[in-house]
């Protein structure tokens, strides 16, 4: 019953899955921002565990699915003591039914086709278009990305699809010829390295990435 027209436009619902989202990569973000953590050495002996763990998981691979369970296992014995005791109910924070605009509130539940007066709708219509612009740059910017991973192999620029051309050439060449556990290593101590090792200018693959043409020169 709850459900009715929830395929409908509705302000309210975009802010709460919006930020449903958030909270199912906040997870992912978390663990984004402490690998940067353990690659600036902000904790040098966290750091130093994770060199001696990662040494362990290359030398011998087949400790890396025992202990990826075993970490899940942990967390889910960790969360226990935070369990749901009681059924899940309706929660309007979630829902943003405690902040929502009146406004919004009566977008809602007007009808389709609308009823409301044509400047009410017309303010609305260029609400929906402002966010629909920001969600346009967004699909845009990742378009551009995709158009750039494509551009290495179409030689639209000579000069970048032959250095990749050669690279991966050389890349398969030193690979078939060296141990993967060796390239694995010298990979993650690159990764993980100090930052006096480090520059603050962006890495050479990363601004050789930005370079490389996308369609946005052809689009009006």
């Amino acid at each position: 019953m709850l459900d009715v027209g929830s395929h409908m436009w509705s302000m309210r619902r975009s802010k709460a899955n919006f930020f449903r989202i958030m909270n199912v990569l906040g997870g992912l973000i978390a663990v984004g921002k402490w690998f940067d953590q353990i690659c600036n050495w902000k904790n040098s002996i966290t750091t130093v565990l994770i060199h001696i763990l990662f040494i362990i998981l290359v030398l011998y691979p087949e400790l890396i699915l025992p202990t990826i369970f075993l970490y899940l296992f942990l967390i889910g014995v960790w969360y226990y003591r935070w369990r749901a005791r009681h059924p899940p109910h309706m929660d309007i924070r979630l829902s943003h039914a405690d902040s929502a605009h009146p406004d919004e509130l009566d977008e809602e539940f007007d009808t389709f086709p609308t009823s409301r007066p044509s400047d009410i709708v017309r303010m609305r219509y260029d609400r929906l278009r402002s966010i629909a612009g920001r969600i346009q740059t967004v699909v845009g910017d990742l378009a551009t990305q995709g158009e750039r991973l494509q551009s290495l192999l179409s030689w639209r620029d000579p000069r970048a699809t032959a250095l990749f051309v050669i690279f991966c050439l050389v890349a398969a060449i030193v690979l078939y010829v060296t141990p993967f556990q060796v390239v694995a290593l010298l990979a993650g101590f690159y990764i993980l390295r100090h930052p006096r090792f480090r520059h603050k200018l962006p890495s050479v693959p990363l601004n050789f990435f930005r370079r490389l043409p996308a369609r946005t020169d052809s689009m009006l």
